[in-house]
């Protein structure tokens, strides 16, 4: 393994500093919540070692999100990173090959790179609204490819397959004797239709995902992975007996406890979220030199800066962020051009919102 810093973590918001930014649009997740503001409160538990494959109650939870997914199909991880760590580094080794549907989160591609793994992409375009090309990820596929590594509800972009799409990748998988991952992380906040978890059609997939997004609890890590093959399962609580044994018994009470009552706060929770994202769209209605492909699913969409060749995005950036108090996320933290960024409209008060989007069209005006 060679390890490199992902861009997108050097230049995270908690990085730069959060006194420095005065409205941060840059977050891909619902603002971070309290222990008071979700009424659930610490577990009076005790402190042993946990069960191995997560708190039992926890994956039973998760698991009756979907038909056909049991709780021993379920692994509970450090975060949804810790899932796609465990995942890439059971799977893959120096001298595969992945095909990556780009952009991705960043760790579906550094972890790869760092094992010393081929990557071929298959590149999603504003002008197909983000939609993915099945014939070109079918073409892409090699007879040493392990892994095809997709995200839906799509981050950065916010897009969403379509059911039809959802089963061609499977059916590829399972053509190829290759794995399917799809990162469902922001799958419960879909606006529209909620597609199943990948892993419930076919054990050739493999579905993660996360409290931190969705529920806004990134402080108690808490992700999970699924699969219905009883050997892959196997091989990922090995590695995660090797990483750290098992999770914390406290995280893991305070995530059961939310889930508990997933219902009650997912009512709420996208109503609101769906206003914001009327809010930005609103914005984009009014401004000629920024648009985008309207998110069907998360927090975040992934707009367009509609200028000349010559305009200095470096600077512009700069100068949000000097000048305006505004940070975005830049097209590089997803190997994408500068010309796009990804803007966040759950995580800020709304009229931080609203003041990140008037800064972003005077920065471009400045």
């Amino acid at each position: 393994m060679h390890y490199t810093r992902m861009v997108i973590e050097k230049e995270a918001p908690e990085e730069y500093g959060y006194d420095r930014i005065r409205y941060n649009l840059s977050e891909s997740s619902i603002a971070d919540q309290k222990l008071s503001d979700t009424g659930l409160s610490l577990p009076d538990v005790t402190l042993f070692y946990g069960e191995h494959r997560g708190d039992k109650a926890l994956r039973a939870l998760i698991a009756a999100q979907d038909q056909g997914i049991s709780p021993d199909d379920v692994l509970v991880t450090a975060g949804a990173a810790g899932a796609l760590f465990i995942i890439s580094t059971s799977l893959l080794s120096a001298g595969d090959h992945l095909v990556v549907v780009r952009p991705n989160y960043a760790t579906n591609i550094e972890t790869p790179r760092a094992i010393g793994c081929a990557i071929s992409y298959v590149d999603l375009a504003f002008e197909d609204g983000f939609a993915i090309d099945i014939d070109r990820v079918a073409a892409a596929i090699r007879p040493s490819t392990k892994l095809i590594s997709v995200t839906c509800p799509h981050n950065p972009t916010g897009t969403m397959m379509k059911r039809d799409d959802l089963d061609a990748l499977v059916a590829l998988a399972e053509k190829h004797g290759c794995r399917l991952l799809v990162d469902e992380t922001y799958r419960d906040l879909s606006y529209g239709h909620r597609l199943p978890t990948a892993a419930s059609l076919s054990p050739r997939a493999i579905s993660v995902a996360s409290l931190s997004k969705a529920f806004g609890i990134p402080g108690i890590r808490i992700g999970w992975l699924v699969t219905r093959d009883p050997g892959l399962q196997e091989t990922f609580l090995a590695a995660k007996e090797q990483i750290g044994i098992c999770g914390s018994v406290i995280d893991e009470a305070i995530a059961r406890s939310m889930l508990e009552r997933r219902d009650a706060f997912l009512g709420a929770l996208l109503p609101e979220m769906a206003r914001r994202r009327d809010i930005v769209q609103a914005w984009i209605d009014r401004e000629p030199l920024v648009d985008w492909v309207r998110p069907e699913g998360g927090v975040v969409g992934f707009p367009r800066l509609n200028v000349d060749a010559g305009f200095d995005l470096d600077a512009f950036y700069v100068r949000l962020l000097e000048k305006h108090g505004t940070y975005v996320g830049p097209g590089h933290w997803f190997e994408m051009p500068k010309h796009f960024f990804r803007v966040g409209f759950g995580w800020p008060t709304e009229a931080e919102l609203r003041g990140g989007l008037d800064a972003i069209s005077a920065a471009l005006r400045d």
